[in-house]
């Protein structure tokens, strides 16, 4: 249940004889299963894996998205719930667009557990309004005011929160877990530029891959084996 009462959906897989988790927070409109070839690669190298349904996704329940603001503090609760059944968890998180915003946002909270290792990032934006901004230029050639103006004031109104709330870029310079960055260098919908202010914004450990070709949240399709062995490498020095 999120710290706003919805009931929240999740897929729990466990391994024999480990204390490693991993939980995949996928993208905006999709749901847990979009993220099934990062889970069975966490569940095939021994980790138990939870995949979540983000609010208004999936099967849990929300009538708005959280664009990464809220669901921080949903992914919050979840980690809580292994760590209130598995005491001695270790835990890595990765998120994929807007599971990536979430992710880290969520880096930067001040409840999140210690046990939380390591963070991937996987083509996530800097801000909700600066991705808006984006869109509303690429997509229709429309500047920025006043319609952002009245959208964020509509969010505000509808989902208690401000788009520029939801701001990665903010929250990763608090961060204190080491996170990897990761995004492909054919990105139009999260533009690429955005990789590198993320990652020259982030306080903590870190480390970043752009993998060539690979457009919006395809960097795993685009070439597993790097995508894999980099992270892998990664993770390996943290848990």
């Amino acid at each position: 249940t999120s710290f706003d009462g919805l009931k929240l959906h999740g897929y729990q897989v466990l391994n024999k004889d480990t204390n490693k988790w991993a939980i995949t927070v996928h993208g905006y409109m999709t749901d847990a299963f979009s993220l099934s070839t990062k889970a069975l690669h966490y569940y095939e190298i021994g980790y138990n894996v939870l995949a979540i349904d983000l609010r208004g996704h999936g099967k849990s329940k929300g009538n708005y998205i959280g664009m990464g603001y809220h669901d921080a503090k949903d992914l919050i609760e979840w980690i809580k719930y292994i760590n209130s059944k598995y005491s001695d968890a270790e835990i890595l998180i990765h998120g994929v667009s807007m599971g990536a915003a979430t992710v880290m946002i969520a880096s930067s909270l001040d409840e999140l557990p210690t046990n939380v290792k390591v963070i991937i990032e996987d083509c996530g934006y800097t801000c909700a309004l600066e991705q808006f901004k984006f869109q509303l230029k690429k997509l229709f050639n429309l500047p920025s005011f006043p319609i952002l103006n009245i959208a964020n004031l509509a969010v505000k109104i509808k989902a208690g929160y401000f788009l520029n709330e939801a701001s990665p870029i903010e929250a990763v310079k608090n961060s204190k877990v080491p996170m990897m960055f990761i995004h492909g260098d054919k990105d139009t919908f999260v533009p690429f530029y955005m990789l590198d202010e993320l990652y020259d914004a982030c306080s903590s450990e870190k480390s970043k891959l752009v993998v060539k070709e690979a457009s919006h949240a395809h960097a795993e399709d685009e070439n597993p084996d790097l995508y894999w062995r980099e992270i892998d490498k990664f993770v390996n020095k943290y848990m």
